[in-house]
């Protein structure tokens, strides 16, 4: 771009065609100049100092205009002015270029849209962060996902809340927005999919939906970001109660769930299998037990007292468990695991099961049309329908018919223990103080429910009967 003398710019420069690019500095107004361009509009620009860097710098003021529908000219004069208004800020001392920085920021966040919004939340939650962790051996460093569960989190918003919201402005979502959000997934009208609309009187997912949009929005409320004012989701009407879920396995369901998944007829995966049979025995959730490696069996399967650690990363309070197992659990883990590193190898041999995979094999699957591609193992052995979350129900159960306390039960689930046999418990006791992990009272109580998990299997219904009521 070709450069020219110092003179007093005058609008006459201003509005003559140009064939190619150049400035102008004006003589009257140090640092002030004009760029000509034959594709663009006259724009005024001033160089100067900052007074707090000592850089030089360029502010853009803005582009020559003539008077019309009521406006002031903004020619030479205006911006000569506008020019002196600039450098008796920088005369004060302020950092002009931080200062349109955060007024293009400000702009950006007022613009922003709910997908936009979306994006940066999960972008943020995904982020990976290093985290102490006090050890018996010391302080050890962790990378670990800021949160936790994002995933989940991605899914809800990305499910019911993009497609209504995605092109809205985010500060301009108002409460009967999120109101009207929550009332057309519990009709069951919210298009989620391409032809495809939310489960009619879904409470559950209302009910993440106002969880994941709620985070949302007071993420995007604090301060710091400020990308909205305030979160619009105050006052929204309540939800419907969600009934408690109470399926859990009879003994004549067990014995037909344990015998049927080794039917040679059974084509499911026998890993598989095994795995439905390790969580009823194991009371571990899905996501624990499935990706079970190698090294956190501790002293291995043949050990004395075998122990499995799971990971905080894999447990839904991130602490980590400590479950002892019992001698069903063993005998099913060895049969499982071979000569494998992962306890219940998936697919591939490098990964473990994927963790709907019990679910999924219970479950069948139907195609969209309602075609069968693969009957359950629920219709295939005759049994209600019921979920791998249902198996750690059962258990539990099981463990209370043989009156085993429920602090302790509460323990083999990974349960938070509220009130033992003595009274209330404080919370902060087992959060921070008393860390023993009840090992061998664990163990007590799962081989007590392994010994009554053999018993339905090889005891015939009837003698059952007879051997309760002898007891």
């Amino acid at each position: 771009m070709s450069k020219r003398a110092k003179q007093n710019i005058t609008n006459r420069d201003c509005t003559r065609k140009v064939t190619k690019r150049e400035k102008i500095y004006d003589a009257e107004c140090s640092g002030l100049y004009v760029s000509l361009s034959p594709t663009a509009p006259p724009t005024f620009s001033l160089k100067y100092t900052c007074p707090i860097t000592k850089q030089r710098g360029t502010h853009r003021l803005g582009i020559y205009g003539k008077a019309e529908d009521g406006q002031p000219a903004r020619d030479v004069v205006y911006w000569r002015i506008e020019a002196n208004k600039v450098k008796q800020r920088l005369a004060r001392g302020e950092d002009i270029s931080a200062t349109t920085r955060r007024a293009q920021d400000q702009q950006a966040k007022q613009m922003m849209t709910v997908n936009q919004l979306i994006d940066l939340r999960i972008a943020w939650c995904a982020e990976e962060i290093t985290v102490r962790r006090h050890t018996d051996s010391g302080v050890v460093l962790k990378t670990k996902p800021r949160m936790k569960d994002h995933a989940n989190m991605a899914s809800h918003l990305n499910r019911f809340v993009r497609p209504r919201l995605g092109p809205m402005i985010a500060k301009e979502v108002s409460n009967d927005d999120i109101a009207q959000l929550q009332a057309d997934i519990l009709a069951g009208t919210l298009i989620i999919k391409k032809g495809k609309t939310s489960k009619k009187d879904s409470v559950s997912s209302a009910r993440h939906m106002r969880k994941a949009v709620s985070g949302l929005f007071n993420w995007a409320a604090e301060a710091g970001r400020k990308y909205v004012s305030a979160s619009p989701c105050i006052n929204l009407p309540p939800l419907p109660a969600e009934a408690p879920r109470k399926r859990k396995l009879t003994p004549d369901e067990i014995r037909t769930l344990w015998h049927g998944l080794d039917r040679p007829d059974i084509t499911v995966d026998r890993r598989i299998c095994l795995a439905i049979k390790f969580a009823l025995v194991s009371m571990l959730r899905s996501i624990e037990l499935l990706h079970i490696h190698r090294d956190e069996l501790i002293g291995g399967l043949n050990c004395a007292k075998p122990l499995v650690v799971i990971p905080e990363e894999r447990v839904k309070k991130c602490r980590e468990v400590h479950q002892p197992l019992s001698d069903l659990a063993v005998e099913t883990a060895k049969e499982a695991m071979g000569n494998h590193q992962w306890l219940f190898t998936g697919r591939w041999e490098g990964e473990p099961l994927n963790r709907k995979a019990m679910a999924c094999a219970l479950r069948g699957n139907t195609a969209k049309d309602g075609r069968v591609r693969s009957v359950g193992l629920c219709a295939k052995l005759g049994i209600r329908p019921f979920t791998p979350h249902d198996l750690r129900r059962t258990a539990a159960s099981l463990l209370g018919g043989l009156k085993v306390p429920r602090s302790i039960i509460s323990m083999c689930l990974d349960h938070t223990v509220q009130k033992d046999e003595h009274g209330d418990i404080s919370p902060v006791t087992g959060k921070h103080y008393d860390q023993d992990e009840r090992i061998e009272e664990k163990r007590e109580a799962l081989q007590l429910l392994a010994n009554e998990i053999r018993r339905i299997i090889s005891t015939p219904a009837e003698a059952q009967e007879e051997l309760r009521r002898a007891a």
